[in-house]
């Protein structure tokens, strides 16, 4: 880009880089007659910055002043406007296409052979966002990539709702080995929270060693609050064994994502 009077290389690079094309602007929308209240009112800075301004723009021949309140944008000003407004519309292509264009995709799983530009319809199915050829569902998208089944898809265009329920948290306090660890447990009860329990989550040593001991195999093994809450958050049912001093930041978490959740006594 290049450079400006500041020796930036953009308007946006200081405040007060965009305060002088606010105010360049400002005197080339009014001009001849030009009030710096006005301006000083559109900018949200005092008369008197204005006035400080206006004087710098002068003084480095990007205005004109041929009588008292009277302002002009000279051509030198035109060219640096101009060359200020190229580079934002260059920003602004930028976020619009590179960045909120990326942040509108989003991957979903194909459950059969997808091509690029086909409409789809969304699901959730086992914590897993499903896209299915068609637009027969109450969301829909339009894939941006292609898939075969059980392949990742690329959607965008999102129109409807996705309907499903939030899954719920059942946490369970383990001790720490100090204070009798997994084996102050009673292992029974937990079995029976995780046959209602799509997922089982532990966080924490002795919550690893209470969960082998009832015999299941943790689908996390290092079940961090953001983990936990999202799988919750795409409709799993949590089971989480988490060492007591870790506990309060799980619920901490869930309690900020509006997930709901249970903590359960399982003490022998």
């Amino acid at each position: 880009m290049a450079e400006n009077a500041d020796g930036g290389s953009g308007v946006l690079r200081s405040k007060r880089s965009a305060t002088r094309y606010q105010i360049l602007v400002g005197i080339a929308e009014r001009q001849p007659a030009v009030s710096q209240q006005e301006i000083a009112d559109a900018v949200g800075i005092t008369a008197q910055a204005v006035s400080d301004y206006v004087q710098d723009l002068v003084e480095e021949g990007y205005v004109r002043s041929p009588g008292r309140g009277r302002y002009e944008v000279t051509k030198e000003g035109v060219d640096w406007l101009i060359g200020r407004t190229d580079e934002l519309r260059e920003f602004v292509t930028h976020v619009s296409e590179d960045v909120i264009g990326q942040v509108e995709i989003e991957t979903a799983l194909a459950t059969a052979r997808i091509e690029e530009g086909d409409a789809v319809s969304l699901s959730m199915r086992d914590g897993v966002l499903r896209a299915t050829p068609g637009a027969a569902g109450s969301t829909t998208a339009v894939a941006v990539t292609s898939a075969d089944p059980e392949g990742d898809v690329g959607v965008t265009d999102f129109e409807g709702v996705l309907d499903y329920d939030l899954g719920r948290v059942t946490a369970v306090s383990i001790p720490r080995v100090q204070d009798g660890g997994s084996g102050a447990v009673a292992t029974g009860t937990v079995v029976d929270h995780a046959t209602e329990s799509d997922l089982v989550a532990t966080a924490g040593t002795e919550a690893l060693a209470t969960a082998r001991a009832a015999g299941l195999a943790p689908d996390v093994r290092f079940g961090t609050p953001q983990a936990v809450g999202e799988a919750a958050a795409r409709g799993l049912d949590v089971l989480l064994l988490a060492v007591a001093d870790e506990l309060s930041t799980h619920l901490d978490h869930l309690r900020d994502d509006s997930i709901n959740y249970e903590v359960v006594d399982t003490a022998e």
